[in-house]
């Protein structure tokens, strides 16, 4: 079991196709079968089930995948620590982040962190929830901020960075009274993310804990400055960061209404691999967002209020 084997068993699960596996490793899909192979007879179980619809991990693919995971990620680690004890390691780190949080939390913290650290490089990854963590996950990213949905991993540390709102909004044209309940929202048409999106996710709750089936999604979007757009547009109402709508003030075209009861809301998580040494320009990152990444004040990203 290697380190080359481990990376193509990696990649047959995220792709869960063995002709796209063979591409992001650069390999035939004959070698790639062979290394699969080779890999299931020296730990004497098969890995994946293959059908015409694709492949999947057995259950020991499964248990295999997060030790493949863990030892990839050691390896990237070890050699890490040893150009940084050497002298000769290079200054970067890749932040994976949701688009709100990166455009209105933390490009201003990123530029000072640059300003004080001009010898640390700096890539910035835009993803979904679920694929920073995957990310997270394979090591393409050093740090994740996303936001806060319960699960616990010990391969990885969390830090709490604040919680965000969610605001209900609705274009001017539409005319829309400030909802005297939830139940008065139940037909009302949304503009909304794709589901397994964090703010889907909070929107769909709301509703189902008050007892209340989901209003209709006219339109779903995967950008939330796309969002705002459409809903000011009148093609319904939407329930966006409060954060993100900062830019959106100085419009005409868009106003928040009230939720009825206590808005939906998340916590923002900064998320990142424990190890036995972190890297020096993490360790600088970290202490930078303890002492410079604070919330902002809601005064900062209000729209002027209906009703």
């Amino acid at each position: 079991m290697n380190l080359r084997q481990l990376k193509t068993f990696l990649a047959v699960i995220r792709h869960e196709n063995l002709t796209r596996a063979a591409a992001e490793v650069n390999l035939a899909q004959s070698s790639l079968s062979d290394q699969i192979q080779a890999l299931e007879e020296e730990l004497g179980a098969e890995l994946f089930l293959r059908s015409r619809q694709g492949v999947v991990p057995t259950p020991a693919g499964a248990v295999l995948k997060a030790y493949a995971e863990e030892i990839l990620a050691l390896n990237d680690e070890a050699k890490a620590a040893v150009s940084a004890a050497a002298g000769s390691a290079g200054q970067s780190i890749t932040l994976g982040t949701l688009e709100t949080i990166a455009a209105e939390r933390l490009a201003p913290w990123l530029s000072l962190f640059r300003k004080k650290n001009p010898d640390v490089g700096l890539k910035l990854k835009v993803g979904g929830s679920g694929e920073l963590v995957a990310q997270l996950q394979q090591g393409s990213i050093d740090v994740a901020f996303t936001f806060d949905r319960g699960h616990q991993d010990e391969r990885f540390l969390t830090r709490r960075i604040c919680s965000e709102q969610l605001a209900l909004i609705a274009g001017r044209d539409l005319q829309a009274r400030p909802p005297a309940s939830l139940a008065a929202l139940k037909n009302a048409p949304f503009v909304a993310t794709e589901t397994g999106c964090v703010y889907r996710h909070l929107f769909e709750t709301a509703f189902a804990d008050a007892g209340i089936a989901t209003p209709p999604i006219v339109t779903e979007a995967d950008s939330i400055a796309t969002i705002i757009r459409l809903v000011a547009s009148g093609t319904g109402y939407g329930l966006v960061p409060r954060l993100a709508l900062g830019h959106a003030a100085t419009r005409d075209d868009v106003v928040e209404l009230p939720w009825p009861g206590n808005p939906p809301a998340a916590s923002l998580i900064m998320v990142w691999r424990r190890r036995r040494v972190q890297p020096p320009a993490l360790s600088l990152l970290l202490a930078s967002a303890s002492d410079n990444l604070q919330p902002l004040k809601p005064a900062d990203v209000r729209l002027q209020r209906a009703g």
